[in-house]
């Protein structure tokens, strides 16, 4: 079954990324003109107009020297995104300030914003070659990085980590789990980076194992979430477990729980006044799973 992409915070951009231009230099160069647009943002935290909207500038406020990211076309204008001195691969909960302007954007500003973040954060970090060292350069409208050593001449492209994020269930009921960092009385599906080597479904499973104890089976898709922080692709997955038996690995998670369709129903309708948990937020693809297991 599939979400509509709309309602999965950080997908649905109105930008046409445009891939023929990208590898055009004459092209990207017409674009960079005065009727172009610049996403403005201070550091990787985005600037808001009075209206809450996205802020755009003029791709001088960036500065002569600034490094441009073409993020695509938007009403026949070029736009554009500069690279800031310093990345950040930290956790979403660690940007207070990006987040109380993202509760204020609406679904498309939401996408371009996430789309652009992970984009100009993965440049600030990738400056220098992984394979000889050297200074890199942008290229292909930045969707790409060259190394500037004729001895090597690598090529890097930005890079989405796949994570596998699962409700796992069993006789109607979901296993659900929780991080120290997270508020309390908050649980959310279990998660995991899939690991070099494996599918999906063998990601799925393993994480299952290593935080619960839970061996799973019958492993489907649902829906997917790109989740700029800093860049990574959630896929939404559900599998069935034949066991209650729990083993927690405290090491990767503080707690999990089963918890019945009656108590899911509460959470996701009461919220923080719920006696059972409180949900993880709407803009999470976890919230948006939740919504999925009730009305199916």
């Amino acid at each position: 079954m599939s979400c509509c992409a709309a309602a999965i915070a950080f997908s649905g951009s109105k930008i046409d990324r445009a891939d023929h231009i990208r590898a055009d230099p004459d092209r990207l160069a017409a674009l960079k003109s005065p009727q172009a647009m610049l996403l403005k943002l201070n550091g990787l935290a985005p600037e808001l107009d009075k209206a809450g909207k996205l802020a755009w500038g003029r791709l001088s406020d960036a500065g002569d020297d600034a490094e441009l990211v073409f993020l695509g076309m938007l009403a026949g204008r070029g736009c554009f995104a500069a690279v800031p001195k310093d990345g950040d691969a930290g956790p979403a909960f660690a940007h207070k300030e990006t987040w109380d302007a993202i509760l204020m954007m609406d679904a498309s500003d939401m996408a371009t914003y996430g789309g652009a973040r992970s984009l100009v954060d993965w440049h600030a970090r990738h400056r220098f070659c992984a394979k000889c060292g050297a200074p890199t350069m942008l290229a292909k409208g930045g969707w790409q990085r060259n190394c500037v050593n004729e001895n090597c001449l690598g090529q890097h492209f930005p890079r989405v980590d796949p994570v596998a994020i699962m409700l796992v269930e069993h006789e109607g009921s979901l296993l659900l789990g929780r991080q120290s960092r997270f508020p309390p009385r908050r649980y959310s599906s279990l998660a995991g980076f899939v690991e070099p080597g494996e599918s999906i479904e063998e990601g799925v499973a393993r994480e299952v194992l290593e935080e619960s104890g839970v061996r799973v089976r019958d492993v489907s898709y649902i829906f997917s979430q790109p989740w700029p922080f800093p860049s990574q692709l959630m896929i939404g997955c559900h599998a069935y477990a034949d066991s209650r038996e729990l083993k927690i690995d405290e090491t990767e998670i503080e707690d999990a729980r089963w918890f019945t369709r009656a108590e899911v129903e509460e959470a996701m309708e009461k919220v923080d006044e719920s006696t059972s948990f409180i949900p993880p937020p709407r803009q999470a693809i976890a919230h948006q799973m939740l919504k999925w297991w009730l009305e199916r």
